[in-house]
């Protein structure tokens, strides 16, 4: 886990060691420099596998020279492979796997690397850099690109100065709380999409990208739900026994959630030593499960440690949330996630996760809402357009936002997609141009579940929920390994039946009853609040002067695109608490800290 930089772009030394400086929180072992002719590398390391100087960064052999971020799981079986071809290694690292891997290989090493990652190999007898991003996105890979000079980074903050703001990513960041790839909030800098590898030429100063994994149609196995679940079962096992390799302290994130609960499981298993357990609690019992994850780690026989914070404790953290993130992001869970891996560096520099669960095993609550509204979405438009009046939604007492979409909304995949984007709600203009980037959702399968998981998948995963974890574990140096993330696990989901994973309303089924095995059914069988914090009652109280100073109208009207107006009123309705627009609220807060914090 680290922090990579490469370019073209003559700048001084001392410049580029600056500007990994403004970094370092991603690698403080080792600061690596190397010039190979017009390129300049850059490498910040965290110490994870082999913790030798022998594996800092930039890495050379003979005509190739590497500068990586993340890890590769399955780098053992690879190299084995790579001694009886006749290689030899003068590290344990996965760096030096991955740098031969690719020396004998070439891009089809992407074939056989099971990990998070992103990477840039230079080979000087071609003069051409080789640079790929791992399937779902969980490492970020950022690219300046004009007419052959480039520069990438891990974030965008070192590629930000001289550059102007992007007016349309501002747009998608006020529908959707982050910006998708492959955009950024900079004209010219863009994200690598996940799943995809480019070449840059340096012969022609062209650059390529292609694409070498993405979700397929979907085929669903003819299994039995026995079957089904000893296969996940061993998959899962798997995926944590490859995430628990490190030569540091390793633990786990432990909620009150099913996804965590179940990592940590399989994890006390396959270790042969006590399984280090985090969790936060809250002082306000609303949004506190420390009790159950407690429960978890009585019955688990983890070392735990739970830590209550309070309204205090997340709001000294917004100062860190901007200057970590670097790019507008708004979802506010990110606070807990920071605060969280503050305690966790205390013990461990590695922790498991269970981000990713709820994608794959339909977790969250918007995948009930369609189950539930999807026989509305197929009585034809005009009569729902009829039936969505407001005076008889309530009279029938069906008036919430979900019942009045589906009402209102022309197609499913219309439907679908609301989940995830407002569609320019506080906008002065509709722009969607962005959304043709996640089409693929529509033709991968014909169920309403399967389509809004896969969106969920390629959209929310990587723009939000990767980017709030890297960020967030970054910030402390952690390297946080989750293994519903391994691509085999995302595969294998997607081939199941949707009763596997939701049953007449019992989400994520399949991961309930394997959890069975490890936790009583009725310790983990209760309501989740999610990782969230209370954000909208704090405007109205404890932040409210705060959040008055920074949304005032010189900077509501140079938001481009911002229907200013519209926000205000909104702004007034949330503090008098007659409704609650906290996200709303919340995102354009944010993006005003992100203008103070770059000076734009």
């Amino acid at each position: 886990m680290c922090g990579i930089y490469l370019t073209n772009i003559p700048y001084e030394e001392g410049i580029i060691k600056d500007k990994l400086k403004s970094i370092s929180f991603r690698g403080p072992n080792y600061t690596g420099f190397k010039k190979e002719g017009i390129l300049s590398f850059g490498h910040l390391r965290l110490s994870i596998l082999d913790l030798d100087p022998r594996s800092n960064q930039p890495m050379v052999s003979d005509n190739l020279t590497i500068v990586f971020n993340g890890e590769i799981y399955n780098y053992k079986d690879i190299k084995q492979d790579l001694i009886k071809l006749g290689y030899s290694f003068n590290t344990e690292s996965d760096t030096e796997v991955l740098l031969l891997g690719y020396k004998h290989w070439g891009k089809h090493i992407l074939e056989k690397i099971n990990g998070m990652f992103a990477f840039c190999i230079y080979d000087s007898n071609t003069n051409k850099v080789f640079s790929a991003r791992d399937r779902l996105g969980v490492k970020p890979f950022y690219y300046y690109w004009n007419n052959g000079r480039f520069e990438i980074c891990s974030q965008i903050r070192p590629l930000l100065q001289g550059k102007s703001i992007n007016e349309d990513a501002i747009s998608m960041y006020l529908d959707t709380d982050y910006i998708p790839s492959p955009y950024t909030i900079a004209e010219n800098v863009f994200k690598l999409p996940p799943g995809n590898f480019c070449f840059i030429d340096l012969n022609t100063n062209k650059l390529k990208i292609e694409e070498y994994w993405n979700l397929k149609e979907v085929k669903i196995k003819d299994i039995s739900y026995e079957d089904a679940k000893n296969t996940l079962h061993n998959l899962l096992i798997d995926a944590v026994k490859i995430r628990l390799q490190s030569d540091v302290p390793i633990g786990s994130f432990l909620s009150g959630g099913i996804d965590s609960a179940l990592i940590t499981s399989l994890a006390s298993k396959i270790s042969d030593k006590k399984i280090n357990t985090f969790s936060i609690g809250f002082d306000n019992p609303k949004y506190d499960e420390s009790n159950i994850a407690e429960q978890f780690s009585e019955i688990l026989g983890t070392n735990h440690n739970t830590t209550i914070c309070t309204s205090k404790n997340i709001l000294d953290l917004i100062p860190k949330l901007i200057e970590v993130y670097d790019e507008p992001f708004a979802d506010s869970s990110a606070l807990p996630s920071l605060l969280l891996n503050s305690i966790a560096k205390n013990h461990v520099t590695v922790a498991l996760s269970g981000d990713g669960g709820d994608e794959s095993f339909l977790g969250y609550d918007h995948f009930e809402s369609l189950e539930r509204n999807k026989f509305i979405i197929k009585i034809p438009y005009f009569i729902r357009k009829f039936l969505s009046a407001p005076i008889f939604l309530k009279a029938i007492g069906k008036d919430s936002y979900r019942v009045r979409n589906a009402l209102t909304t022309k197609t499913e995949n219309d439907f679908i997609e609301n989940i995830f984007s407002r569609k320019g709600f506080i906008l002065k203009e509709k722009r969607q141009n962005w959304t043709a980037h996640y089409q693929g959702y529509k033709k991968w399968s014909n169920s309403l579940l399967q389509k809004a998981a896969d969106l969920n998948i390629k959209l929310w995963l990587e723009n939000d929920s990767n980017v709030k974890v890297d960020r967030a574990s970054m910030a402390y140096s952690v390297e946080v390994r989750s293994p519903f993330l391994d691509y085999r696990v995302i595969e294998y989901a997607r081939s199941l039946p949707t009763s596997f994973r939701y049953k007449k309303g019992r989400q994520k089924r399949i991961l309930r009853d394997i959890l069975k095995e490890y936790i009583p059914e009725e310790v983990f069988n209760l309501p989740k609040s999610g990782f969230s914090v209370p954000i909208g009652e704090w405007m109205r109280h404890e932040l409210k002067d705060e959040f008055y100073k920074a949304l005032n109208d010189d900077f509501l009207n140079k938001v481009p695109n911002l229907n200013s107006s519209k926000f205000k009123i909104l702004l007034e309705e949330h503090m008098k608490g007659q409704k609650n627009h906290t996200p709303y609220i919340w995102k354009v807060y944010v993006l005003s800290k992100w203008y103070d914090e770059f000076n734009f």
